[in-house]
C-alpha cells in the first residue's frame, strides 16, 4: 500500500509523487526498541552473549546492510514538498517514538537491577541502553526544529532520557549558526581524532547551550535558574526517571547510569564527529561567515541507515534547511559523500589512523577544497604536519596524494 501525492501545475502539468519508503520509516519508530531483543534472548537461551545482540546489529549488520541495499538519491519534487510535509502520518512517528526510549531504558534497568548477570554483561547492558538512548538525541533533533511548540516539548521530554537537555538550544542556536568553522565546538577539524574532539564537544556543547540560554533569558528578564530555563527544565525530567531507576533497583544504577549516559552523549559525539569532518566555512568581506551550504555537511545516501534515523544522513540539505522535515530532505550532486553509513563510518572513526587513510584524501580531493588547504578546516596541533605532508598539494589541479 503507498500513496501518491498529486498536484496539477500550471506550468509543468500533472506532477506525481509516491513515497515508496512511506511505510519503511516506521523502522525509526520501533529502531529504539532493538535492545529489547537481546534480553528475550537471553530469557529465551539463557546465554549471556545474546545480550550482545543488539549491538552486533548496529555496528556491524547495519554497516554491511548499507552496503548491500546501497543508495538512494531520489528527491521529492519541489511542488509537492507541502503536500508531504502537510501529511500527519510523517509527524505522529516522531511522537511515537518518544516514550519508546523510555520504555526501553526503564526494561534495560529493571533487567540489570533484578537480574544475576555477570559485571561485563552489565557494561554490555549500559552500552546498549546508551547507544539506542543516543538515538534519542536523534528524536530530538527531529522534532527540537520544528515550529509547533508541541514537537519541541516532546524534544525536550526525550532528552531526558540520557540526561542531555540542553542539545537542542545548543544545536539550534548554536551549532547551526557556527557549523563549520574554527568556533564550533561540534564540528570536527582534520587532523583531530574522535578521542581528542570528545573532550572539545561535549563540554564545549554544554558552554554554549547554557549561555545562549542565559542569554535569552536575561532578554526576557528572567534568571537562568528559574523553571524558564528549558535545559533545566528537562535536566528535571532526567533527574525524576533516573533518580527513580536508582531507588527502585538499588546503587547498581549509578556506574549503570552514568555508562549509559556517556555512551549516549558519545553517540552524538561520534556523528557530529563525520559530519562536517574538515570542512570550512570562508569569511565574507564584512567579516562574517559565508551561508551554510549543502557543501559544509558530509552527506549520506544509504537506504537502510536512513530510515532507521529519521534521515539524519542527509545532513547536507538538513543544514542548509533546518525546518524541513526528514521526509523531504534532497541529495545534491556534487556534495561530500561518506563511504558507509553513520554506523560504519563510527567504526571507522573509533581507529583514528584508519580515518585519516580513508577521509583525508576524500576531504582534499572535494570539487570545493581541490587540495588547498586555506579551504580546510585544520586542527592548529596538526596543522604543521599536515602541511608537510600535504603542502606541495596544488590547489589548481586538486590531485591528492592517496593514502
Amino acid at each position: 500500500m503507498s500513496v501518491t501525492y498529486r498536484l496539477d501545475h500550471p506550468d509543468q502539468g500533472l506532477i506525481e509523487y509516491t513515497d515508496h519508503k512511506r511505510y519503511l520509516w516506521m523502522s525509526s519508530l520501533f529502531m529504539p526498541l532493538f535492545p529489547l531483543l537481546g534480553i528475550g534472548l537471553y530469557f529465551y537461551w539463557g546465554s549471556q552473549w545474546l545480550l550482545l545482540v543488539p549491538l552486533l546489529f548496529s555496528y556491524l549488520v547495519i554497516p554491511v546492510l548499507d552496503y548491500a541495499l546501497g543508495s538512494d538519491t531520489n528527491n521529492p519534487p519541489e511542488d509537492i514538498v507541502p503536500q508531504l510535509e502537510a501529511d500527519r502520518y510523517y509527524r505522529l512517528l516522531t511522537w511515537f517514538t518518544v516514550p519508546m526510549h523510555f520504555v526501553v531504558l526503564i526494561v534495560i534497568a529493571w533487567f540489570v537491577g533484578t537480574q544475576d548477570i555477570s559485571a561485563w554483561s552489565i557494561i554490555v547492558m549500559a552500552i546498549t541502553a546508551g547507544s539506542y538512548s543516543g538515538l534519542g538525541i536523534n528524536t530530538a533533533h527531529e522534532l527540537g526544529h520544528k515550529k509547533p511548540e508541541f514537537e519541541r516539548l516532546l524534544a525536550k521530554i526525550v532528552l531526558a532520557v540520557p540526561a542531555y537537555g540542553h542539545f537542542c538550544i545548543e544545536h539550534n542556536r548554536g551549532h547551526h549558526r557556527d557549523v563549520a568553522t574554527p568556533e564550533d565546538p561540534a564540528s570536527s577539524r582534520m587532523g583531530e581524532s574522535i578521542y581528542r574532539f570528545v573532550w572539545r564537544e561535549i563540554p564545549g556543547a554544554f558552554r554554549r547551550g547554557w549561555a545562549v540560554e542565559t542569554e535569552r533569558l536575561q532578554r526576557l528578564g528572567k534568571s537562568p535558574w528559574s523553571l524558564h530555563n528549558d535545559i533545566l527544565q528537562s535536566f528535571a525530567i532526567s533527574v525524576v526517571l533516573q533518580g527513580g531507576l536508582i531507588l527502585a533497583f538499588g546503587w547498581v544504577m549509578l556506574p549503570f547510569l552514568a555508562l549509559h549516559n556517556f555512551w549516549a552523549w558519545f553517540q552524538l559525539t561520534s556523528a557530529n564527529y563525520i559530519e562536517h569532518y574538515g570542512l570550512l566555512r570562508q569569511r565574507e568581506a564584512n567579516g562574517r561567515y559565508e551561508r551554510c551550504q549543502p557543501h559544509h555537511s558530509w552527506n549520506a545516501n544509504y537506504i537502510f541507515s536512513n530510515i532507521v534515523l529519521f534521515h539524519l544522513e542527509r545532513h547536507s540539505d538538513h543544514h542548509a534547511n533546518p525546518t524541513r522535515r526528514y521526509q523531504s530532505l534532497r541529495n545534491f550532486d556534487d556534495i561530500p559523500e561518506l563511504p558507509n553509513g553513520y554506523y560504519g563510518m563510527y567504526l571507522l572513526a573509533y581507529v583514528p589512523w584508519l580515518w585519516y587513510r580513508v577521509m583525508d584524501p576524500r576531504l582534499l580531493a572535494l570539487p570545493h577544497i581541490r587540495g588547498d588547504l586555506n579551504n580546510v578546516n585544520i586542527d592548529p596541533r596538526k596543522r604543521a604536519a599536515i602541511e608537510t605532508r600535504y603542502g606541495s598539494v596544488s590547489g589548481a589541479t586538486g590531485e591528492v596524494p592517496s593514502g
